[in-house]
This record gives structure tokens, sequence and C-alpha cells, in this order.
């Protein structure tokens, strides 16, 4: 089993900065890719950033300029910077992770997802 828990959502003004913070844990021989995906109210899941176990990132258009996506290996933990925050940025925010457990089975698990507002 993996556990996948993010924290850091919360309340923000248009232009401000919030950073979430997702850790997996449990039987995990290695991660591979860590994504954050979000979903606004009324619309489908959409791919927001993703970061594979190089280093290599990748962030949708939308995202592109105003997004981090970061990870620390040694913690099995990804993180997503986000400045200039938007109305249209409000969603629910998911993590998903993709790896081998210890017996080398693949996995995929998702967290809980936390909450994002941007408002005023």
């Amino acid at each position: 089993q993996v556990q996948v828990v993010e924290s850091g959502g919360g309340l923000v003004q248009p232009g401000g900065s919030l950073r979430l913070s997702c850790a997996a844990s449990g039987s995990i021989r290695s991660i591979y890719i860590m994504d954050w995906y979000r979903q606004a109210p009324g619309k489908q899941r959409e791919l927001v950033a993703d970061i594979i176990s190089g280093g290599s990132t990748h962030y949708s258009d939308s995202v592109k300029g105003r997004f981090t996506i970061s990870r620390d290996n040694a913690k099995n933990t990804v993180y997503l910077q986000m400045n200039s925050l938007k109305s249209e940025d409000t969603a629910v925010y998911y993590c998903n992770t993709g790896g081998r457990y210890l017996n080398g089975t693949v996995f995929s698990s998702w967290g809980q997802g936390t909450q994002v507002t941007v408002s005023s």
C-alpha cells in the first residue's frame, strides 16, 4: 500500500502565492513520476504539472511560467509552488504518484485532494 497526502491548500487573493506539498509513504521501492492534477467544479480533472525521477518537468500551458514543480526524492515528496494565482486556478488539487512497490509491482496512487480558492 502507498499513502499519498497533500497539504498546503487554502484561500488566497488574486496575484498571491501558495505552496502545495504531497508526501508518499508505504511499501515503496522507487517513485518514477509525481504529478499534480486539478479539478474545478463542473470540469474534468486536468494535468497541471509532472516531474519524473531524473528531474524533467512538464507543465500545462495554463500554468507555465507561474507554477513550479519540484521534488525531494529522499522524502518521496513533491511540491507545487503557485505564483500569480488567478481565479481560474480555483480547484481541488490532487497529487498522483507512480512507481514500484518493494516487491517490484507497479503502483499508481492518488491523494485525497486539497482545495485551492483564489478570490478577493
